[in-house]
């Protein structure tokens, strides 16, 4: 009961660190680029998660048909996902980002049932289509500025959905192989190496470097990817999915609170009621999966306890 207690505080901790990303994110994109701040990002990222590996287990041994699986991971979970919502803050509050992105599970549970048929209760399915809705009156509660360019934000943040979505599927091909420090290593590796030549070119001046600049990279990389990657571990393994993933849909609220003291950025009243509905029927499809997922491993055992 008492590491579940502490991994509830770390995961309430861990939210307002993401919902902190992006208001440095926010800040930093007035110097750089998106792919050159996810560069120096993970540059500290995967040295923190390497000094920790070294002290876990040492073993970087992984076989050669998975390293097109590490690189399809780095494209689309960590390039293309990170380019779209990075680049849709230029167009939109990252309050709206945030809520759109909370899409993601519902996102997930629809691509099961069409690739790979699987079941979804009455429950499931209600949520969905609540969640749709929920997104539907946050988009409409912006129609006037829609028509004046932030649709490209919206856009990008729904893009940014399927990357994510696309890189749990087929993170799915390596995370049972492999431990979670070698996963995230070599996920952050191949982006470094992806990315490197574009950045290169890229990379503003040393003199652009501010001392709050250089302290937001640091945070974003020591903070947000290495330790808040740590948390998530702890989490996961002392808290179950289900919960675990709840806890990210309340990121929206987070981030709306930190966008407005401390960009100044405000969503309408609308909008807030469509976030709301995005998050409670988000959490209502996770516990529901959570559910059935539990169901069905129990279902799974019964033969050996049988034996």
């Amino acid at each position: 009961m008492r590491k579940k207690r502490i991994s509830l505080a770390l995961m309430c901790l861990l939210v307002c660190i993401w919902a902190m990303d992006y208001i440095v994110v926010k800040e930093a994109l007035t110097v750089l680029d998106p792919m050159s701040l996810l560069f120096l990002k993970y540059i500290l990222g995967a040295l923190f998660v390497f000094i920790i590996k070294l002290k876990k287990d040492r073993d970087f041994r992984i076989q050669k048909k998975d390293i097109i699986v590490f690189v399809l991971c780095a494209l689309t979970g960590e390039i293309l996902y990170f380019a779209c919502e990075y680049t849709a803050m230029y167009y939109i509050p990252v309050s709206l980002i945030t809520i759109i992105l909370a899409f993601v599970p519902i996102a997930a549970i629809v691509t099961e049932r069409i690739l790979f048929k699987r079941k979804v209760t009455y429950k499931i399915v209600l949520g969905i289509i609540i969640c749709i809705i929920g997104v539907a009156v946050v988009l409409g509660g912006d129609l006037s500025s829609l028509m004046q360019g932030r649709i490209i934000g919206y856009v990008l943040a729904f893009i940014a959905v399927l990357c994510w979505n696309a890189y749990n599927f087929i993170t799915i091909h390596v995370s049972g192989k492999y431990s979670n420090f070698t996963v995230a290593f070599y996920q952050m590796f191949c982006t470094l190496l992806i990315i490197l030549p574009y950045v290169i070119h890229k990379m503003p001046p040393i003199q652009a470097f501010t001392p709050g600049l250089i302290g937001g990279i640091i945070y974003l990389g020591v903070v947000n990817a290495g330790a808040g990657f740590l948390i998530m571990i702890r989490a996961l393994k002392d808290l179950g999915a289900t919960v675990t993933s709840i806890f990210s849909n309340f990121l929206p609220v987070a981030t709306t609170i930190l966008g407005w003291l401390i960009l100044g950025e405000a969503i309408s009243f609308v909008q807030i009621i469509g976030g709301i509905i995005v998050i409670v029927s988000s959490c209502i499809v996770i516990t529901e999966k959570g559910k059935m997922e539990e169901n069905s491993n129990g279902r799974e055992a019964e033969p050996d306890n049988a034996d």
